[in-house]
């Protein structure tokens, strides 16, 4: 992490980033393994970064915005945390009201509760339950994350 910017600044001398703007905050890894890195930045660097790719030793890395967003994992509901939580308890692949150890659904049978209140409330919506609430590609999921990049100010 100490060298981490120079490194950056050095082998993407085509993007041209400034040593004021860039500031590395902390890397962490995934459950695959992957390894990321979370900078902070000014908006005309962000755009530069967001429309290639960037060298960082032997690797070729994306760029994407990072975006914390709060969930509940009582109710796998979205900004808020568990303490915080005035909902029921929802199992967030099968909405059932259990611990992850007496849970016996396959994973085709996984069901979103976001979704499946969402549906409930908008009932000309066609939207799709049949994942899990952890899901990446939840449109809930997508809806938050959106509404997270348009309140901020770049």
């Amino acid at each position: 992490m100490e060298n981490i910017k120079e490194i950056l600044i050095q082998q993407n001398t085509e993007i041209d980033i400034k040593e004021g703007y860039f500031e590395p905050k902390f890397s962490y890894t995934t459950k695959r393994g992957t390894r990321n890195l979370v900078v902070e930045l000014d908006s005309e660097t962000r755009k530069k970064l967001q429309q290639t790719r960037v060298k960082l030793g032997w690797t070729i890395c994306r760029v994407d915005d990072y975006i914390p967003v709060k969930r509940c994992y009582r109710c796998s509901g979205f900004n808020h945390n568990h303490r915080e939580c005035k909902g029921e308890e929802f199992f967030p692949l099968c909405t059932g009201n259990h611990s992850l150890k007496q849970c016996t659904v396959a994973p085709t049978e996984h069901k979103c509760i976001n979704c499946m209140v969402y549906k409930k409330h908008e009932t000309t919506a066609q939207i799709d339950t049949a994942h899990s609430s952890l899901d990446k590609k939840c449109p809930n999921l997508i809806t938050v994350l959106e509404k997270y990049k348009k309140n901020t100010n770049y």
